[in-house]
């Protein structure tokens, strides 16, 4: 079993930054990828940026060159670097782990952490 808590989310004004973090415990040396998903009000849980242990890093169109995912394979950490914020990135942000070859695959998932950006 794989627990996951996220930290770091806030109120920002619209152009500013935030840094989410999450740290995985409990079973995890055989954790393939972590995640940050992102879930608007009425919105689907959508995937914003994910790690593997190797490093590759993928992201959604809508946050390239803005964010950037990193981890810790020896901390079991992943965190992600929120720049240039817009109101349309406000939405609870969830981190994921995953010991699937995908991280679109079953996996662990933290209680979220709130991102609300003003206008």
């Amino acid at each position: 079993q794989v627990q996951l808590m996220e930290s770091g989310g806030g109120l920002v004004q619209a152009g500013g930054s935030l840094k989410l973090s999450c740290v995985a415990s409990g079973v995890t040396l055989k954790l393939n990828a972590m995640a940050w998903y992102r879930q608007g009000a009425g919105n689907q849980r959508d995937l914003v940026a994910a790690i593997t242990s190797g490093g590759h890093t993928i992201y959604a169109d809508s946050v390239k060159g803005r964010f950037t995912v990193s981890g810790d394979n020896a901390k079991d950490t992943v965190s992600l670097q929120m720049n240039s914020l817009k109101p349309e990135d406000k939405a609870v942000y969830y981190c994921k782990a995953t010991s699937s070859r995908s991280i679109h695959d079953l996996g662990y998932w933290g209680q979220g952490t709130q991102v609300t950006v003003s206008s």
